[in-house]
């Protein structure tokens, strides 16, 4: 059915019908009930929630840099989510900046961070967050491999950081 014939049917301009349908203007009980009978639906089909489609997340891992991502998170919107294993190999330290927030949380290994000055090393249970533009880089502190969980955006929920300074050798 057009517009104009929504129109004609229920007595609703054609623009308040246009906003309806581009969520520019929220319904009112009074516009949906002439929508309803026009379109010959109960009302409750029109304004049912979203259908509750399966919660799980299929999880499609890449490689890059000789890490390994996992997506925990099913939209491509902040804050992405990613379980990341890090090998033993990959402790040398490159230093990156870029636009962002990152949390870290360690499921096992230990984590060693680099963040500006600092150089701490995060055991299993232990987490970190930093905004991305500061200089820094994470990986593993060369004894085994690291596993743990990324949230990566530009806002969200934030963790503090429980780890450890390591005392800088002179």
């Amino acid at each position: 059915m057009s517009l104009a014939d929504l129109s004609q049917a229920t007595g609703i301009s054609k623009s308040t019908l246009s906003r309806l349908e581009s969520e520019q203007r929220k319904p009112s009980l009074e516009l949906l009930l002439p929508i309803a009978a026009a379109l010959a639906v109960p009302l409750d089909e029109i304004v049912a929630g979203p259908r509750v489609q399966d919660p799980r997340v299929h999880q499609h891992p890449g490689r890059a840099d000789g890490r390994t991502f996992v997506p925990l998170s099913r939209h491509r919107t902040e804050p992405r989510a990613f379980k990341i294993l890090i090998p033993a190999a990959h402790h040398t330290p490159t230093l990156a900046t870029h636009t962002g927030h990152e949390w870290l949380y360690v499921l096992s290994g230990r984590l060693r961070l680099l963040l500006g000055e600092h150089d701490v090393v995060l055991a299993p249970g232990e987490a970190a967050e930093f905004d991305c533009q500061n200089p820094h880089w994470f990986g593993s502190t060369g004894t085994g491999d690291v596993e743990v969980l990324s949230l990566f955006g530009k806002q969200g929920e934030r963790i503090h950081l429980r780890a450890r300074t390591r005392p800088k050798e002179s």
